[in-house]
């Protein structure tokens, strides 16, 4: 059984940065496209930004520039650097990757003030 556990998440002034990390455990065999979802309050689950087995990132067009996805150390795991930090960026972030099926963390919240 596949867990993906995310951390890194808080309130943050407008302007600010964030780093959310994301691990998977459990039995993973290859590395596979993992993702950052984020969901507003009152807002549809929106794909933030992914990373895919070789490497390449893709962002949706409001992070492009602001925010960084990256493999982090460990196998399986992702981080996103998240900079310049806007209240429209206030969500909670779910990691989510695809082995066999869909994935998802348990999500960590975070708070952009004004």
């Amino acid at each position: 059984q596949v867990q993906l556990a995310e951390s890194g998440g808080g309130l943050v002034q407008a302007g600010g940065s964030l780093r959310l990390s994301c691990a998977a455990s459990g039995i993973v065999f290859r590395p596979s496209t993992m993702a950052w979802y984020r969901q507003a309050p009152g807002k549809q689950r929106e794909l933030v930004a992914s990373i895919d087995a070789g490497g390449s990132t893709r962002y949706i067009e409001a992070v492009r520039g602001r925010f960084t996805i990256s493999r982090g150390g460990a196998k399986n795991s992702i981080v996103l650097e998240m900079s310049s930090l806007k209240t429209e960026d206030t969500a909670v972030y779910y990691c989510h990757g695809q082995w066999g099926r869909d994935y998802w963390g348990q999500g960590t919240q975070v708070i952009v003030s004004s």
